[in-house]
Order: structure tokens, then sequence, then C-alpha cells
């Protein structure tokens, strides 16, 4: 029996659950973004339990086809009414201010006001959230009670906010083993107010770091990443592209702390060595798992399993992102996770690394994989809007394959996030990430689900952005 499995058996899961819900409760309040004082405020907090080795990388850097955006500290923003009572106010909620938001200081009518609040119809008591990192703006999110209650006055707007030069920073953690072979848990640290959706995750990565570093005789070199979703995962591969050959397994951590059962999102090629340690662990604690095929969409694997570094890097959750109703809203709250499905997420992921340091993981299942209709963009408006092309044999080759390229620059994404994928968008990064020269887009379609008529639009526009090269 490993060293491991030893630990995993002495796991004692009713105080690492109260010592989880703990750390998540710590982090809850803590206003965070991409940038700024949260976030290293939330690495300081993590780096009280684990030796954090903190990076920062100024405005403006190229990582990538990405460049660090500015730094954003929010202090304090509301929408006062005229009889002076604040109707909004981010010091109520986090989410009521949208990520990124600009300065702002003004009155507005209530028509003037409309365009830049945000709220859901459909989950009318709760506030969503949404971000717009790379499209200068501002906005406030609010229930759709609150919206629709809102008489036709002058508001009083105000956002304190600086949006300038600064940095982006992340903070990550080495535990070396007998090898310089590694495996890496990465983490986002970029959500607020959001228990499942990013302090699960964080919360599951801490302990699992602390069980690890008790443990001696370990094969494998453990890295914790906890960085910014999207541009930190860019940027760190940025930094360490030289040194990528000791990269050995990855898991995406998240989406822990629910009460739903274990899902498994494969590698891009779905039968490396963590896609077959993951069935087993589980298997062997007896936990029921749904297997998915690789998506390009959802956390970093998205930026691991680009085609340039194509990494072996899957992702363990129990519910994931977009499939429960809180997700993304003021519903995720610390309510909204529990003690014993944090504890359960932690003895799988040591079950995990007990199955990569003994080297024992059976090859895959045959029919092992599902896939959802919602992982397509088939639901999606513009994915039947568009008019079709047929997409066929051709094949095209991805010009940028290192991390995701950025297409909000181009034209091609839209600007403000945490509201769902487009169609379109998605059919563009199945593009992008199957486009190595081989399989065509006829192949790519098969794959995805999609129409071929919105891949092949996809593929046109990518081209023409300059992203794609037609291979004969």
């Amino acid at each position: 029996m490993s060293t491991v499995r030893q630990a995993l058996a002495a796991l004692d899961r009713d105080a690492a659950g109260r010592s989880m819900m703990d750390l998540a409760g710590e982090l809850y309040p803590i206003p965070r973004s991409l940038t700024g004082d949260g976030v290293r405020a939330t690495l300081g907090r993590i780096g009280r339990r684990i030796p954090l080795e903190l990076h920062e990388l100024p405005t403006g850097t190229p990582v990538l086809d990405w460049t660090v955006p500015r730094e954003w500290n929010p202090r304090e923003a509301w929408i006062r009414d005229p009889a002076g009572r604040k109707v909004v106010d981010f010091a109520d909620h986090n989410l009521h201010l949208v990520g990124y938001s600009a300065p702002v200081h003004r009155r507005v009518t209530l028509d003037e006001l409309r365009p830049h609040l945000h709220s859901l119809p459909e989950q009318p008591d709760l506030i969503p959230y949404r971000t717009s990192y790379y499209e200068e703006t501002w906005g406030f999110c609010l229930p759709h009670r609150l919206f629709e209650s809102l008489p036709d006055v002058e508001y009083e707007v105000f956002i304190d906010a600086s949006l300038e030069d600064g940095a982006m920073t992340w903070g990550e953690y080495l535990l070396p083993g007998a090898t310089a072979e590694e495996v890496l848990i990465s983490s986002h640290v970029c959500h607020p107010r959001l228990a499942n959706d990013n302090l699960s995750g964080i919360a599951v990565a801490v302990h699992l770091a602390e069980a690890l570093a008790r443990i001696p005789g370990r094969r494998y070199s453990y890295r914790f990443l906890f960085a910014p979703g999207g541009i930190g995962a860019i940027a760190w591969l940025a930094r360490n592209r030289d040194r990528l050959e000791t990269f050995r397994h990855g898991l995406i951590a998240a989406n822990l702390g629910d009460g739903g059962a274990f899902h498994y999102k494969k590698s891009r090629h779905g039968d490396r060595e963590i896609d077959r340690a993951v069935a087993a662990a589980l298997a062997g604690l007896g936990e029921d798992l749904v297997t998915e095929d690789f998506f390009p969409f959802g956390y970093d694997e998205r930026q691991y399993c680009s085609p340039g570094f194509d990494l072996p890097v899957g992702v363990l959750t129990r519910t994931p992102w977009g499939r429960y109703s809180e997700y993304h809203t003021s519903a995720d709250d610390l309510s909204f996770i529990a003690a014993d499905a944090l504890a359960g997420s932690l003895a799988a992921y040591l079950a995990i690394a007990a199955v990569l340091e003994e080297g024992v993981a059976a090859p895959p299942a045959a029919e092992d994989g599902q896939r959802s209709a919602a992982h397509t963009g088939l639901d999606a408006p513009s994915a039947q809007a568009r008019p079709l092309r047929t997409a066929g044999g051709r094949r095209y080759r991805n010009l940028e394959p290192f991390g995701e390229p950025q297409l909000g620059r181009r034209g091609l994404y839209g600007g403000l996030g945490g509201a769902g994928r487009e169609g379109f968008e998605i059919a563009m990064l199945w593009v992008l990430n199957q486009s190595d020269g081989e399989r065509s887009l006829g192949d790519i379609a098969e794959r995805s689900g999609l129409p071929p008529g919105v891949v092949g639009e996809a593929a046109e526009a990518l081209r023409e952005a300059g992203l794609l090269e037609e291979v004969e």
C-alpha cells in the first residue's frame, strides 16, 4: 500500500470538511477579479496555509496572443434614487458590480440606466455574475424583481474604482517528489462571492497540498497553481514553455462542494494516464462517475489542452459549470456547499494521487464518454441564424496554437462575460482546437456535434481574421 493510500485511509473527513468550509468562509467576502488587491488578499490567505510563491506581470506584458490587462480595484459603487436611498449597493454584495466596471459618477434617467443593468428574468430573486474584462464599460447586476420595480425617475450612479496600469498576480506551490515529473492541480482565483465555482476548488487544492506534504516518499512532484481564469493560465504557460517537458498529469479543481455526483471531463486525447487514473480512483472509492469527452471551452483546460501545448489535463468536478441553477448567481453562496461534499472531493483527489503514484491505472472503458447538447451550442439562437456553408473535407491549420487566441480584440467574441456561450463562438473554439492540418471541418463537426454549416462559417471567420490557414 502506497503512503498516499495510507493517508487516504486515515483521512478524517469530518475534520477536513470543517476546515475547508472555514477556509471558504474566510475567502468568501473578498472582492476578487482578474487583477487587483482582492486577488492578492486571496493569495495571502492561501499563503498562510501553504508556502506560495507569488508572481506578478505588469500591465501590457505580452503573454502568448494576449496582453496583461490593466489592474482593477473597486472601492465603492451604488445607484441612489432621488430620496437618497441606495437601491443597489456594492457594499451589500460583490456581484452587484459588473467586474472591471470603469469609474463613473453621473445622474441618469431610467432609460439611460437600463442598458447598464443586468438581471435574470428566469431567476428573479438572484443577482447574476457579469464581467467586462476587455471592453471598457460599467454596469450593475440586480435581482429582476428589483429591476422591474424601479420607478421612472432620475438616479445618481457612482462607481469608485481604479482601472489603471498595475500588475496581474498568481501564486504557485511546488511540492518536490523523488522525480522532477510534475502533476499540476490548477484552481482559478478570480470569481467573487461564488462558493462552488471558485472557493470549493481552492479549498480542496489547499488541503490536498497539505495532505501530500505530510506524505514521505512521493514519486511525483506536485505543483499547485492559483491563478486568475484564462489570462492567468495563459501567463503561466507563456512563462513556463521551456520546462513543460516535466509535465505529466494535470487536473482542474472547481465545483467540488455541491451535492452532485462526480463528473470528469477527459483530456484532449481522452486516453492519457490521468484519464485512466481518475476512473480507477473513483471506482476504488465506490463513487459514481460520469465521464465526458473533451470539449474546448469551460475552465483553463482550454489553455492547457490547446493544440500547441496539448497537455494531459482533465477536469474533475461534482456538478459541472453551467449545469446547476445556482451557477454564476448569488445563490452560489456558502449555504450551497457542504463539508461532507468537500471532504469527499478531497478523498477523490487523494485517491487519484495514489493511483498515479502506484502507476496501476487500467486502460479506459470502450464507451464511457457522454456529451450533452448544451456543450455544442445547438440551443443557442445564433447557431441557426447564420447562413449555412458546407464544411466538407477542407482542412485548416491553427496559426496561434499556443493557448486560446484573443478573439475579442478581433471582433469575434462578446464583451460581457458570465452570461454563457453562443453557438457560433463555441464553433470557433472547436475549430481552433482541432485544426491541426489533419482533421477536416467535417471531422470537427462530427466530433463537436455542431451543424456543419456553423463549423464552416466559424472557420471562414477565423481564416479572415488571420488565425487559420487552409491546408491543401
